[in-house]
């Protein structure tokens, strides 16, 4: 496993507090425009470019984990400020692959195509991009942005799920505080249930902000799911994590995961409740 540091010259992080949806749904059009980032693909290779080159601009020291994974290569991209001791370490993390054929497309010739991935994969990077530009400043914590490759190709032959994710929870060093994994949050009929593999407790401090927002429609505190997702290494390593994923969208995991199916306004409601969890825990 080989760690490769790219450290921008370090300027202050703008203390802005307002999440943009509009700003994060422009990244979602941004990634899908790369193309399918499959891993070994063009675009994938571009993705990562990309997320370098926007993070390093934004102030934060970026990390490349690549690694070797049941027989696939994997550049799992780390965003940190400058760390501080005796701090609380929240990790928030989104996978940025997407997935290498669209198996439950219902036009059977869709099948072999690769998914676009506007939601699946886009649209949590999309909302850890935003808060790279706008998480304030005096937060108490060590945040850290997690982008993971590998995550979306399970069930296809040859590969398995969050290889990504495993690949950097076995490289560990210590064990964050928390972990939130944002997923498929950009449907404009959002329903963001409880997912009953996540740490309930933190879900309940993060489902409670959102009722104290008014997004009780948006996010509803009821277990509903069983998922398999990147928290799943962090839990099994007895790690506070969390899934924020809205499963039931009917474009998953076929061609028309596209952006038109993406709500700048559902990505400002994820936002604004992460944000309220971040200000109102580690303030």
């Amino acid at each position: 496993m080989v760690y490769l540091t790219a450290c921008s010259s370090p300027r202050e992080i703008q203390n802005i507090q307002e999440f943009d949806g509009e700003r994060a749904y422009q990244d979602v059009a941004f990634q899908v425009n790369l193309g399918p980032r499959t891993p070994g693909s063009q675009a994938h290779e571009k993705m990562i470019e990309w997320l370098n080159s926007e993070l390093m601009e934004l102030g934060w020291n970026v990390e490349h984990q690549r690694a070797t994974i049941e027989g696939h290569d994997i550049n799992n991209i780390i965003a940190k400020q400058d760390q501080r001791e005796k701090v609380p370490w929240i990790i928030l993390g989104a996978h940025y692959d997407s997935r290498l054929y669209a198996d439950r497309d219902t036009q059977l010739e869709n099948r072999t195509q690769a998914v676009p991935g506007a939601n699946d994969g886009a649209s949590g990077v999309a909302v850890l991009l935003e808060f790279a530009r706008v998480i304030p400043n005096d937060v108490n914590a060590n945040i850290w942005l997690v982008f993971f490759d590998a995550e979306d190709s399970g069930s296809i032959s040859g590969w398995d799920w969050i290889l990504g994710s495993r690949s950097f929870v076995g490289s560990l060093d210590g064990e964050p505080d928390a972990v939130v994994i944002i997923d498929m949050v950009g449907d404009s009929d959002l329903n963001i249930y409880v997912e009953k593999n996540s740490d309930q407790d933190l879900a309940r401090e993060i489902w409670g902000i959102a009722s104290r927002l008014g997004y009780d429609e948006q996010f509803i505190p009821v277990p509903k799911y069983r998922i398999i997702d990147d928290h799943i290494p962090f839990i099994q390593a007895g790690i506070p994590a969390v899934d924020i994923i809205d499963y039931d969208y009917p474009y998953w995991h076929t061609v028309d995961d596209t952006v038109d199916k993406v709500s700048s306004e559902s990505l400002k409601v994820v936002g604004d409740v992460l944000m309220g969890w971040l200000t109102e825990k580690y303030r």
